[in-house]
């Protein structure tokens, strides 16, 4: 397997001492086809063996000495229930049906994976978490559910990385969206960029942002790279055989 560098985004605002943190883009692995080439997710057409290297290649770039076996991965199943993790699951399995999760053991990677959804690490002296957001996830609670579940362990000053995600000029939803979106909590003008009928382009990363200020986020920042337009990023929109990318974090 030719081996390449794995780049990894990160979020001046999350940046710490105690912990590291990054999403990755689709460069630098070794699956194939619409997978290529840095597939974090099982997905029709991937050979274990590819999934275990890329695995690899994406904790290396993260480094202190990570492996594919200290990932804590979720079912994600775009709901807002928040597992609090204790010990890792590996590359190849899940802890459970959560689409958050939050720890304090140090060597724990937290991982959330995506293709348009909002991918979110959190931040804190001795607790880190993680969040997936699509909008239904926003819509139903995800963020201040994770933001509670950080305070429960003591967390305090927490800053959120906002990763990759489809943007308001290319998520063409329907109102129900935008109602759901609205009921959380969230002002349409915060996050819808045009309407159009029955239609309306929404900025579901923009919604996250707002409900994590309201939450007493202070720093919050955003890789503003749109899945569905950089061709660095798989879009389940764009392929619905892509693959997937992750936000991971760990207490160092």
């Amino acid at each position: 397997m030719e081996v390449s560098a794995v780049p990894l985004l990160e979020v001046p605002e999350l940046a710490g001492e105690g912990w590291v943190h990054g999403f990755t883009t689709r460069t630098g692995g070794c699956s194939e086809g619409p997978l290529a080439s840095l597939n974090l997710a099982r997905r029709p057409g991937e050979e274990d063996a590819r999934l275990e290297e890329n695995w690899r290649r994406a904790l290396g770039a993260l480094g202190a000495g990570f492996a594919p076996a200290d990932v804590a991965l979720l079912s994600q199943v775009h709901g807002p229930e928040v597992a609090r993790v204790t010990a890792p699951s590996g590359w190849d399995r899940t802890l459970g049906a959560f689409d958050a999760a939050v720890t304090t053991t140090p060597g724990v990677v937290l991982a959330v994976r995506a293709a348009d959804c909002v991918p979110v690490l959190f931040a804190a002296e001795g607790v880190v978490g993680v969040a997936h957001a699509g909008w239904r996830g926003a819509a139903c609670g995800v963020i201040p559910r994770t933001l509670e579940a950080l305070r429960a362990l003591g967390a305090q000053g927490i800053r959120a990385g906002i990763g990759p995600s489809i943007s308001g000029a290319r998520y063409e939803v329907g109102l129900e969206v935008v109602e759901a979106l609205e009921a959380s909590g969230v002002a349409p003008e915060v996050f819808v960029v045009e309407r159009r009928g029955a239609k309306a382009y929404v900025d579901v990363g923009a919604a996250v942002a707002a409900q994590l200020a309201a939450g007493g986020v202070e720093r919050i920042g955003r890789i503003r790279r749109c899945t569905h337009a950089d061709p660095e990023l798989f879009s389940h929109r764009e392929d619905p055989r892509a693959g997937r990318q992750v936000g991971l974090i760990a207490l160092a």
